[in-house]
């Protein structure tokens, strides 16, 4: 996939053009009401510039997981409301993505007006890519823009489908993630450090197979260093891991000495006898964890051996928590190194690219997701970049 080949709209005349713009309005909404408007407020740019343009703005989007059919609880018009009012000017809504309910509101549109048509997976067609679908969204475009990085991964009617049928770009959105992605991957300032946590080994093999081969230093945390701990012969005691996963870890670790990565475990841990708030906890080496407790956070002197390590970096990925951060006190970990690392950031230090959806929750928590380089709304489309696999709703963009 040439990355180079990928066009933005800059310098076309959209002046009364009807613009396709595929978007992530896929936000958490509670009592009709829109929870978290990030993913929206960092669409507004690329929509307000389309609209500034001239072109008649119509945004599609997936909301959900719909089983079969329309579903009231999951339709768009609560996320469109919200979007008129963070745009701060009328955004309509069409009670269909295709058919007569979104040709009347796209024909009604005057140029520099922008419409929200309904669930693209209320047609059970959208995640079969299918491609009399991708026709009908089609029709309502006379030019498509992918916007949707977070929905790249996937081969679906209005991410793959579509771009096949439209003259095809991509959008300032989506452009700035894979310029995020690339600065950390494909081109950084060495040396470079990833950090990556999370519960699972087998949720991340194939990542930490790709970074060990990208990355000076691979720092392990969360539950899936209990599994490299094991693989080891470090006794966890309680602790979640996945035996059965042993030799993955040390071919792992293999891989990564034979790269020249240095792969970093923690050196002293939380524990505890139970996941529950206000447990009592202690702090004991990684080599001493009692047989009836369970690893649930990094300790102290691990926090200072990878800040010290990411200090020596000039670039970070950082991809899932450290610890059981939801509960406290099991998120001290975590938020220490995050605040560490947004410090670096902001002294000009580093460069740090963090996603996932464990992840963003993390550094919101800690208070420093502002303070990164970069991150990530994607969840699985961040995680498969880092993997090192073609993405469709791009590949389709190169291929257009």
């Amino acid at each position: 996939m040439t990355l180079a080949k990928l066009e933005s709209t800059d310098g076309l005349d959209l002046g009364g053009r009807r613009v396709l713009v595929r978007a992530d309005l896929n936000v958490p909404v509670k009592d009709g009401k829109v929870a978290d408007a990030t993913r929206l407020e960092r669409l507004l740019p690329g929509l307000e510039a389309l609209a500034n343009r001239g072109a008649r703005v119509i945004v599609i989007s997936h909301f959900g997981r719909p089983k079969a059919g329309p579903d009231p609880r999951l339709s768009l018009r609560p996320v469109a409301e919200a979007l008129g009012q963070l745009l701060r000017r009328p955004v309509a809504f069409a009670e269909d993505c295709v058919g007569e309910p979104a040709e009347r509101t796209v024909a009604a549109l005057q140029p520099g007006q922008i419409a929200v048509l309904e669930n693209v997976r209320f047609h059970q067609g959208e995640e079969r890519n299918d491609r009399q679908l991708a026709k009908r969204l089609a029709a309502l475009g006379d030019i498509f823009v992918n916007d949707a990085f977070s929905a790249a991964h996937r081969a679906h009617a209005s991410t793959e489908a579509v771009a096949h049928l439209l003259p095809s770009y991509a959008g300032p959105l989506l452009l700035k993630e894979i310029a995020a992605l690339k600065s950390v991957l494909d081109n950084p300032t060495r040396p470079t450090a990833a950090v990556i946590g999370g519960a699972k080994v087998s949720s991340k093999i194939d990542l930490l197979n790709n970074l060990a081969g990208k990355v000076d230093k691979l720092i392990v945390g969360g539950g899936m260093a209990n599994t490299f701990l094991l693989a080891e012969g470090v006794g966890i005691g309680t602790s979640l891991a996945e035996p059965d996963l042993l030799d993955t870890a040390r071919e792992i670790m293999a891989t990564a000495k034979a790269r020249h990565c240095e792969v970093l475990l923690p050196h002293d841990v939380v524990v505890a006898d139970r996941l529950a708030a206000g447990a009592p906890a202690r702090l004991v080496p990684t080599l001493g964890v009692p047989a009836d407790t369970m690893i649930l956070d990094l300790g102290p002197k691990t926090v200072a051996h990878y800040l010290g390590v990411i200090e020596r970096c000039k670039t970070l990925v950082w991809n899932g928590p450290l610890g059981a951060f939801e509960v406290a006190p099991f998120g001290e970990g975590t938020f220490a190194l995050a605040r560490a690392v947004a410090g670096l950031c902001a002294a000009g230090r580093l460069v740090a690219v963090a996603g996932g959806g464990d992840t963003v929750a993390a550094l919101n928590a800690a208070g420093v997701t502002d303070a990164f380089s970069y991150v990530s709304t994607a969840g699985g489309a961040f995680l498969e970049w880092l993997e090192g696999r073609t993405l469709p709703g791009i590949a389709a963009l190169v291929q257009a």
